[in-house]
């Protein structure tokens, strides 16, 4: 008797239908290459995010993976030879995305991201202490031509974005200085407060509480008009200096990614840079805003590959 028990209950459990697997997005996380360590302004960009695209896109669960070994090359790669599924995708920024396969190899093109929209643009500046003499971007190329080679500049790093504002400002003016690369911002930050170096390059959002607390002045920033959260520091090219640089972030994916997936994150990105309640958000973490659709997006990354092709040929930054 209970043998034949046991036998129904297994053909009665056969007999159910197995329940079909959630579709995307739901099914499993949808894990996020993050270019740069924890607390980096890549990861702040996701962390801050995220949780409003999630609202868009209902059963959503997003997980930030920080790759910033080798200036972010594994978080593109990551991103670029991933299944092109929807469960993967990942920040990028111009420059340092485009600048590494210029420099290197590397197992990623720039070309061959899907892209999904752009989200902030985080202008470079430049730096000094509050009490130094320098005072404007006219004073620092004086000091720099009274000094060849010697006014020491600090950057993130040979190709990254604050080092590109400082060739930038060489190539105008024919100056030199002496470029001091550091892993990230706070060592440049450090340096530059102990005196250890003449000036520093970094983005406006990651000077804006040390220049509100009196310690640093920023000389310049680099976008093309002033970032609304530091109005009071002029540009580079109202002070007759055509150099414009930035971070220009926002969310790629793999290549090839089904149409109905790639449509889905463009419209909950685009969704998201219009929301209220991000907007709201972004402006109490300092983000400077540049919501793009992925057209645009694409776009200023491939304008940007072509032109740092052509500086790279004229002189290579390896240093």
């Amino acid at each position: 008797m209970r043998r034949r028990e046991m036998i129904g209950s297994l053909a009665a459990a056969l007999a159910v239908p197995r329940l079909a697997h959630a579709a995307w997005p739901g099914e499993r996380p949808i894990q996020v290459f993050v270019p740069g360590p924890p607390g980096g302004g890549m990861d702040v960009l996701a962390r801050t995010f995220l949780p409003f695209l999630s609202r868009r896109l209902p059963g959503s669960n997003f997980v930030v993976l920080n790759r910033a070994t080798a200036a972010g090359q594994l978080a593109f790669e990551g991103i670029a030879q991933a299944a092109p599924d929807g469960f993967t995708i990942g920040a990028a920024q111009a420059p340092n995305s485009i600048v590494l396969p210029i420099e290197r190899q590397v197992r990623y093109r720039v070309q061959d991201f899907t892209f999904l929209g752009n989200v902030i643009d985080d202008p470079c500046g430049l730096w000094v202490r509050a009490d130094s003499p320098i005072r404007d971007v006219t004073d620092l190329v004086a000091a720099a031509r009274a000094r060849p080679g010697q006014v020491s500049a600090g950057t993130a790093g040979a190709g990254s974005d604050d080092h590109l504002l400082i060739l930038g400002l060489q190539g105008v003016t024919g100056i030199e200085f002496s470029h001091v690369p550091f892993n990230g911002t706070p060592p440049i930050i450090t340096n530059l407060l102990s005196r250890s170096i003449d000036c520093g390059s970094f983005n406006m959002s990651e000077g804006q509480a040390l220049l509100r607390d009196g310690s640093l002045r920023a000389l310049a920033q680099g976008g093309e008009t002033r970032w609304s959260g530091t109005p009071d520091v002029p540009t580079m090219r109202e002070q007759g200096f055509a150099v414009v640089q930035g971070s220009t972030r926002g969310l790629v994916a793999p290549p090839n990614l089904p149409a109905e997936i790639r449509d889905a994150l463009r419209a909950a990105v685009a969704a998201t840079n219009a929301d209220p309640e991000w907007i709201a958000a972004a402006e109490r973490a300092n983000l400077p805003l540049r919501p793009m659709t992925a057209a645009a997006q694409q776009s200023l990354f491939l304008e940007q590959d072509a032109q740092l092709r052509a500086l790279w040929a004229r002189k290579p930054w390896r240093d």
